[in-house]
């Protein structure tokens, strides 16, 4: 049974925050809220529990898992970023957007694109997620909850709980987050490619 970490919204508190943290340093798996909707995720240097996020997910190792980055000095150490791009990432962040861009050394071979070696990147909007990312070090590797057979991912803790009670090892609940996942941005190659319309505004690209 999942652990259930009921988190302010605004003013995390550092205990639950930590509490969070422990288990994904202990290579657990959890699901927590972002600001476009709920996201599964674990530790960078974690195996098993990405594997796990595959099988939830049903998804093929082509998968392209987002590190989510507490600022863009931490997102600058895992993805290689022209000058061009970086106004373009510094200009929609923090928020809803994620990013692909070639991955630099410090990304491990397990979570690349294993072609393209690339890796989605992102800066969230919202405390409890930053709050997290901040107390881990490190970024949180991260796929949208969004179930095989579900048109929208869940929006409330409660809700991840009933679909996932067994296959986590925790839940974040901090309020009633968006059904709509990231807008996702592929510079990996020079050119901008929007790959998925989401919650974030394509008009400033």
């Amino acid at each position: 049974m999942a652990r259930y970490l009921e988190i302010h919204p605004v003013n995390p508190q550092p205990r639950l925050i930590d509490q969070a943290v422990h288990i994904l340093r202990e290579g657990g798996l959890i699901a927590y809220p972002t600001d476009s909707c709920y996201a599964l995720g674990c530790a960078l240097d974690a195996k098993e529990p990405l594997e796990r996020i595959r099988r939830i997910r049903q998804v093929g190792a082509n998968h392209d898992f987002t590190l989510v980055c507490a600022d863009f000095a931490q997102l600058a150490q895992f993805v290689i970023v022209s000058n061009p791009v970086f106004r373009l990432v510094k200009n929609a962040t923090p928020g809803p957007c994620t990013f692909i861009l070639p991955a630099t050394k410090e990304v491990p071979r397990r979570m690349a694109h294993p072609r393209k070696h690339t890796v989605g990147v992102r800066i969230p909007d919202h405390k409890v997620a930053h709050a997290l990312v901040e107390a881990l070090g490190e970024p949180i590797v991260s796929s949208t909850l969004l179930l095989p057979g579900h048109e929208d991912p869940p929006t409330e803790g409660w809700v991840v709980q009933d679909l996932l009670d067994h296959q986590v090892d925790a839940i974040i609940e901090a309020g009633e987050v968006g059904t709509e996942p990231t807008t996702v941005v592929d510079l990996s190659r020079g050119d901008l490619e929007i790959r998925r319309e989401g919650a974030g505004d394509i008009s400033r690209f």
